[in-house]
């Protein structure tokens, strides 16, 4: 790791005082630094640039004068970003950095937070920034980065901004400096999970366990979902144990846990054996009650927690939702299952809970069993998703498919 250096990155057009006395305390500390340009205009710093914003804009296909003189705020904000990223994910790909560090307000903050995009897990990013207490989850996406409020604006140098610049450069010299554990791919299994599903995948994982294998558990909560899906394209995983696929179901109906469209796909691309299982789609998920969509507001629902209201998924959904999964999985050249619980797909839908709709399962289960082909192989199980023998059967699948795919690949 001597040979790594900490990214720097940011506007050094209107902040190069700011990003200046950041880099003498980050050399204070002992640390060699590449410095990456994201501003647009012209401007004096006294300090080396590695990547200049000429360098940057070419990155993205652009030209720094053509964006100087069209004047455009937004679209200079969208290329520089953009080539920022390129040269990031370039520098990751040649092994020079041991962590990134940038600086800004609204604009700023989002060309840093687009540039580490290519930055993997594990590899420290931190943002001093005006926004850190705002929303900034589809910026951060799937990424581990670390947002510090910059309290005051980035403009200029005194004793709050001073205190807090130092703090950062503090924060990011430690954090590259601590030994991140690479994960392996062999004997380690992903595995989604809800509240709803718990049971089941506590089960699954003291029995994955026992086999030897490291469990990695995501909840599905949207960003667990996007997380485990990015984490099985770097090739983390070995397999995947998908018990809760809830957040299908948010993304079709425009709940608060959508993990996007492209969620079930990663383990298609990567090839890896799987067994997916439709956990929790008898529900969608909104915030307080108040804030569900009036035309879902005649609908079943339930409140979960003060901020969590629950919606039971109807019959037309659960078809809709049956097709994407298998339209999805087809196309797998790996061991792929779908096994389908016929007792219940979560803690609320068995035959006294609030979500029990048979008529809505059978819906879903039908959809899925249409569009199978033989080589996506469909597995009723007469359990409820909570049940230890449904757990016990999954893993037992999933186990069998890991070696049919080891003894494929010698």
């Amino acid at each position: 790791m001597n040979d790594k250096k900490i990214l720097v990155l940011g506007c050094f057009d209107t902040k190069g005082v700011v990003f200046e006395f950041l880099l003498d305390r980050l050399r204070e500390l002992g640390q060699e630094v590449i410095t990456l340009n994201t501003g647009v205009m012209d401007a004096d710093y006294n300090f080396h640039v590695d990547f200049t914003s000429e360098a940057v804009a070419l990155a993205a296909g652009d030209e720094l004068e053509s964006l100087r003189q069209l004047g455009d705020r937004g679209k200079a904000i969208g290329v520089m970003g953009k080539g920022a990223a390129k040269l990031v994910t370039q520098l990751v790909a040649e092994n020079r950095i041991k962590g990134a560090i940038g600086m800004g307000g609204g604009g700023g903050t989002y060309m840093a937070l687009a540039a580490m995009q290519g930055i993997p897990l594990g590899i420290p990013k931190l943002c001093l920034t005006t926004l850190a207490t705002k929303d900034l989850s589809r910026q951060i996406g799937d990424k581990d980065i670390t947002l510090m409020p910059s309290v005051v604006d980035i403009a200029g140098l005194n004793p709050i901004i001073k205190a807090f610049v130092g703090q950062a450069a503090a924060a990011i010299t430690g954090m590259a400096q601590a030994m991140v554990y690479p994960i392996p791919m062999l004997k380690s299994i992903a595995i989604s999970m809800f509240g709803n599903t718990t049971k089941c995948v506590d089960r699954c994982t003291e029995l994955l366990n026992e086999a030897g294998y490291e469990v990695y558990a995501f909840h599905a909560t949207g960003v667990g979902g996007k997380t485990m899906e990015s984490l099985i394209r770097e090739g983390c995983f070995e397999a995947v144990l998908d018990v809760t696929t809830t957040e299908l179901a948010d993304n079709l109906c425009g709940g608060i846990c959508s993990a996007g469209p492209d969620r079930l796909l990663a383990a298609v691309e990567m090839g890896l054996p799987q067994v997916v299982v439709p956990g929790c789609l008898d529900m969608v998920n909104f915030g307080h009650l108040d804030t569900v969509p009036l035309h879902y507001r005649q609908r079943q629902l339930y409140s979960w927690a003060p901020d969590v209201t629950l919606m039971r998924t109807n019959e037309e959904e659960n078809r809709m939702l049956g097709k994407e999964i298998v339209s999805k999985l087809a196309t797998s050249k790996a061991p792929t299952q779908i096994a389908l619980p016929l007792r219940g797909l979560s803690q609320m839908d068995d035959r006294e809970g609030l979500f029990h709709h048979p008529a809505a399962n059978r819906s879903l289960f039908d959809s899925i069993r249409e569009g199978a082909t033989a080589k996506l192989e469909v597995v009723e199980v007469d359990a409820h998703i909570n049940d230890a023998r449904f757990a016990e059967h999954i893993v037992a699948q999933l186990l069998s498919m890991i070696e049919k795919n080891r003894q494929g690949q010698n």
